[in-house]
């Protein structure tokens, strides 16, 4: 399923009918000379805010002899995260058409190796730009690599595939997102000792692998009277996730921490709630409609954040920056985490 967001460039024409002034009015503004009362100065100015216009940078774009295309190749199904990210790349329309780029949004089964490499294939030799949420996997690496060789610039969202020939990765540090959920877990339960349970999307997935590790690293070091259980994959659906939570907690009555490692948390919560655990402390991942009302009710303890606006204009900025042949702002672009709790929601 595919959706293209933009394909349309901004011009000064169009600055100065959306300020109601004459082309030759906008021109005197953006190059400061006099002879413009102050009151069309500001409507000038506000019109061109508002739609975030660059006139160097549209002049530029407008001398390439087509738009840039660029793709988001994200995960099918109701994953809130995920869904913020396209809902912020939709709100970035007057960004992307000031500097003529069209963004596509593919969705695809990325727990499925074989259905996101054939996803990445299919966009080969047809964009500019490939933003991919991705599997570790061989056959999705060769797809990302042979998008390199045929001359696409590639970039890895919110989970990496480090091996593969991608030119730069967007997101968190999740192996620190990982420490940080130990932390929270083995110090929320205190001095309680007993087993803690991890849901997963899949370990295949680099994100949510890098995160395990990081959580069994504090676990081990740090909270030695609490034991890690094996990890279960939910494939971030929430039915799936309820099953094998509800397992779980039918078979291991001392389960005192869990950390959901990725979505599929309503299914997690649930489980615990038919189960009468509601005492059992619960970290987890992003701050959505879901978690918010979670940690309200004090069914969740804390979610880590990442933000998911800056991760997509993260990623559209680095693939514009990768087909201009321009420097990558590393710092401007490190995705921070934040912990989230009931008394600090935003």
């Amino acid at each position: 399923m595919a959706e293209t967001l933009t394909t349309t460039v901004l011009t000064l024409k169009d600055i100065a009918r959306e300020a109601g002034v004459s082309l030759a009015t906008v021109d005197r503004v953006l190059h400061n000379r006099p002879g413009v009362r102050p009151d069309t100065v500001r409507r000038v100015k506000a019109a061109i805010e508002r739609n975030s216009f660059q006139p160097h940078v549209a002049a530029a774009e407008l001398a390439r002899s087509r738009a840039r295309r660029f793709a988001f190749v994200m995960p099918s199904g109701p994953n809130p995260f995920m869904q913020q990210i396209e809902a912020y790349l939709g709100e970035m329309s007057a960004w992307l058409s000031a500097r003529r780029l069209s963004v596509e949004t593919v969705t695809t089964d990325v727990f499925d190796p074989s259905v996101l490499a054939a996803s990445l294939e299919a966009l080969s030799g047809d964009c500019d730009g490939v933003a991919v949420v991705a599997l570790d996997h061989p056959s999705v690496r060769a797809a990302i690599n042979d998008l390199v060789d045929a001359g696409t610039k590639v970039v890895t969202l919110v989970s990496d595939v480090p091996s593969s020939r991608r030119h730069h990765y967007v997101g968190i540090d999740n192996i620190a997102a990982g420490r940080t959920a130990g932390a929270l877990v083995g110090r929320l339960v205190g001095q309680k000792s007993g087993k803690v349970a991890i849901v997963a999307g899949s370990q295949g997935l680099r994100d949510h692998a890098e995160r395990i590790f990081g959580f069994n690293q504090v676990m081990a070091s740090e909270f030695p009277g609490l034991s890690v259980l094996p990890v279960l994959e939910g494939r971030d659906e929430d039915g799936r996730s309820e099953q094998v939570m509800a397992r779980l907690l039918a078979k291991h009555a001392d389960i005192v921490g869990l950390y959901n490692v990725g979505a599929g948390t309503q299914g997690v919560a649930k489980a615990l709630s038919d189960a009468g655990r509601d005492k059992v402390v619960f970290v987890g991942h992003d701050v959505t409609l879901l978690t918010r009302r979670l940690l309200l009710q004090g069914v969740m303890d804390a979610a880590i954040s990442q933000n998911p606006g800056h991760e997509a204009r993260a990623a559209v900025r680095v693939l514009l920056a990768l087909a201009r042949g321009e420097p990558i702002l590393r710092e401007q672009e490190k995705i921070r985490i934040d912990i989230v709790m009931r008394d600090n929601l935003p």
